[in-house]
């Protein structure tokens, strides 16, 4: 059983908690991934790891309210209990040899990207941050990103906070006018990736995509997670549960990548609405 040390509502939809989990605290580094069980019939679900107190023993995780496990999980309070809590899972973001690097972050993957942006700061490497948002109410860890970055950029889709606009908007306008990463790293929704990685493309700098497709097991066994990649003329397949979760950008499939990552959105409302309807009845 793991402890709920702390929680955290960072905006209306998403949910800051730190799990008491010393020997994951220990090990866990920037990018990768734990899979918890709320309780003993609950179901696996991964949530990136967004930051770690080795010296507490507590692991940080940032969740958004979208289907009946997360709900369940949401109405869990300090001093509760989770089930399970496995991990480190999957590989580190690469960071060796980067010295200018640009993290795009996009909604709730801002909890991905931010431990990541953290890292890179920490190592003396020059951060560029953009994250975006849909509206004003739904910003997150605006503070956070501007205390590791060297320069951030806060845009929101309908103007009523920052700027108005997506994430490819200052992105394009610093490549034209001659600014060189030696990366770029995005994590976010799928759509806004995909984007990111053609806005990129014309001025060659490398991109790394953090994927987070459906996943069961976290072993590479059951194959939910599979991705498509391109490679060198080949179509291969990777797991981004064992693979990744960060993979080049320019190689994924995310036409692909985005049709199975609807397979379930029918099925998560319909949890979503059992799990909303069973705590009104207890309450």
């Amino acid at each position: 059983m793991y402890k709920i040390v702390r929680k955290k509502a960072l905006n209306p939809t998403v949910t800051q908690m730190e799990i008491e989990a010393p020997l994951v605290a220990k090990k866990a580094k920037p990018g990768q991934f734990i899979i918890l069980r709320v309780d003993e019939e609950g179901e696996r679900i991964p949530l990136t790891v967004a930051g770690t107190n080795p010296e507490e023993g507590t692991v940080k995780i940032i969740f958004q309210i979208v289907g009946g496990t997360t709900e369940k999980l949401n109405h869990k309070e300090e001093n509760e209990y989770l089930q399970d809590f496995v991990g480190p899972l999957g590989v580190a973001t690469h960071t060796d040899g980067i010295k200018k690097v640009c993290i795009v972050g996009g909604g709730v993957g801002c909890a991905i990207a931010m431990p990541v942006a953290q890292e890179f700061h920490r190592l003396g490497a020059e951060v560029t941050s953009i994250i975006g948002f849909r509206n004003k109410d739904l910003v997150i860890l605006e503070d956070e990103f501007a205390a590791c970055s060297d320069r951030l950029s806060v845009m929101t889709d309908d103007g009523s906070y920052a700027r108005e606009g997506n994430v490819t908007m200052p992105l394009k306008e610093m490549l034209e006018a001659g600014e060189k990463f030696d990366m770029i790293i995005t994590i976010g929704p799928l759509i806004m990736m995909k984007f990111v990685v053609a806005a990129a493309k014309p001025f060659g700098v490398p991109v790394t995509v953090s994927m987070n497709p459906i996943m069961i097991d976290g072993t590479g066994m059951c194959g939910g997670c599979r991705l498509t990649l391109n490679q060198d003329g080949r179509k291969v397949t990777k797991f981004a549960c064992v693979d990744g979760p960060d993979f080049n950008g320019y190689e994924v499939d995310f036409d692909e990548a985005m049709s199975r990552g609807r397979m379930y959105a029918e099925f998560e409302r319909h949890a979503y609405e059992e799990a909303c309807n069973l705590f009104k009845k207890e309450a």
